[in-house]
């Protein structure tokens, strides 16, 4: 399956199972993933979700290059009322697509009434950040490591532009300009981790703090929750996500045009992963 869905007394555990893929993100696991938080939220003896991977890493990111990428595949449209984007061209089908399965899917997961706690291990890259930023903590294993490196794209950064909310404006810049890993010490530095745990620890030390806020009341987490994505958005996190998002398929748009219909400037999985690993 490419998700898995345990319960644990008050604490759901959704853990993306792709580790062959390094648990890529195609539109399959996007909308399993929601199927398991859907059973998470209708479920009342459920108080806390946990986000995990199985394998040696967290994601990926976003599904550009295994043989399951399932980019031309319909999908039923759950995030956003907009038409289907198999049969479009241009940029109408990748706006149409990357609405849904990207912002629009990480903002409907945002707004999960219970409290969501990322369990970060290895790589989370690019589009990983953000299955990892729509939950409301992280923990990361001592050796998780982080980037989002599609400026070498032309693309100003992924679609849920979180960015300059969760790192400051400072650290979103130098992320973005760099494209390089940084390491899970300089993510709590900068404000982006809750907590950061040997390896081999990973897993209890986030079911503690689970278990932990599972004996509140569900209403007062829900509500707590909801006051502070509230003072995120007066802070002009969705409006600045919107006006990127704009950005973001300019930057699309203008690379198909300069290169015969390349929307992603030159670039594949492969070429990505090897100019991290050199930066």
């Amino acid at each position: 399956m490419t998700v898995e869905y345990e319960r644990h007394g008050p604490v759901a555990v959704v853990t993306m199972n792709r580790p062959e893929y390094r648990n890529a993100q195609n539109s399959a696991m996007t909308y399993a993933l929601d199927a398991a938080f859907t059973r998470a939220v209708d479920d009342p003896e459920v108080k806390v979700i946990v986000l995990a991977g199985a394998g040696k890493h967290f994601s990926a990111g976003h599904d550009i290059g295994t043989p399951e990428r399932d980019v031309d595949v319909s999908f039923e449209r759950k995030a956003v009322l907009w038409w289907d984007h198999v049969g479009a061209e241009g940029g109408d089908q990748r706006f149409a697509r990357e609405s849904e399965v990207y912002l629009g899917m990480c903002r409907r997961w945002r707004e999960i009434p219970k409290p969501t706690i990322a369990s970060v291990q290895g790589a989370c890259i690019a589009g990983a950040l953000m299955l990892a930023w729509v939950c409301d903590l992280i923990v990361a294993s001592d050796d998780a490591f982080f980037a989002d490196p599609v400026v070498r794209m032309g693309i100003p950064g992924v679609e849920y532009f979180a960015h300059p909310w969760v790192l400051g404006p400072r650290a979103a810049k130098e992320v973005l300009f760099t494209g390089e890993r940084f390491t899970a010490q300089q993510a709590k530095e900068w404000g982006m981790l809750n907590r950061v745990v040997p390896r081999a620890d990973l897993e209890t030390e986030t079911m503690a703090l689970a278990e932990k806020i599972a004996v509140m009341p569900r209403m007062g987490l829900a509500l707590a929750k909801k006051a502070v994505n509230q003072a995120e958005d007066l802070m002009g996190l969705r409006s600045g996500m919107d006006s990127v998002f704009g950005l973001h398929h300019f930057a699309h748009a203008h690379n198909a045009e300069v290169s015969g219909g390349d929307s992603l400037g030159g670039q594949d999985a492969r070429s990505m992963r090897d100019a991290n690993r050199t930066s």
